[in-house]
């Protein structure tokens, strides 16, 4: 049994060696292999060894040196984030709309099917409990929406561009919630009209 126990710590620094990328201190090698090292040994004895001076190293580090931040440094949409502005974003949801008459229900003639390529639309709904219609200060570019009140903001990145004429926003008072609808603006949707 003990000899299993010797050849697995061998295969084990072997195993460590060939995938260390740094040359191994001679003193991590005596310790192991001292009377009694299956204990010192485990997992993270395989790979390179840790650095010394306690920094944890990147999973990703930086690919060109003049790179002033990293991907992970810089959020996607952060020139629209206010972070001193403690206002709650509120609840929303994004749905996709179809026109759809009985030439295309029954008849298949306008060749749309229930994937996204065929809507024309965007509806967006916004939960705004407690606010009024005169409150809401709503901007909306082709890619981006941004929606203010005193008690909530709101910037969406909107998954598809939109025209930027064309739309149209209700506010519904009894319910607290803004729709805002959006058309898409496509380069094949014009390709799709010809058909």
């Amino acid at each position: 049994m003990e000899d299993l126990g010797v050849s697995s710590d061998q295969q084990l620094l072997a195993l460590s060696s060939l995938l260390s990328t740094q040359p191994e201190d001679d003193e991590d090698d005596e310790d192991c292999t001292q009377g009694g090292s299956r204990a010192g040994l485990g997992p993270g004895h395989i790979g390179p060894p840790a650095r010394r001076d306690g920094a944890v190293p990147s999973v990703r580090e930086k690919k060109n040196d003049k790179d002033i931040w990293s991907q992970e440094e810089v959020a996607e949409g952060s020139q629209h984030d206010d972070l001193a502005d403690p206002r709650p974003q509120p609840e929303y949801d994004v749905l996709l709309k179809q026109s759809v008459g009985t030439e295309d229900l029954f008849l298949g003639l306008n060749r749309k099917d229930p994937s996204s390529m065929s809507c024309e639309a965007m509806l967006v709904r916004i939960k705004l409990p407690d606010t009024e219609a005169a409150d809401v200060v709503l901007d909306v570019r082709e890619r981006f929406l941004d929606l203010r009140t005193p008690r909530y903001k709101l910037g969406l990145h909107l998954p598809h561009p939109t025209h930027g004429h064309g739309g149209r926003a209700q506010f519904f008072g009894e319910r607290g919630e803004l729709e805002v609808t959006l058309l898409f603006n496509r380069p094949t949707d014009d390709v799709h009209n010809l058909l």
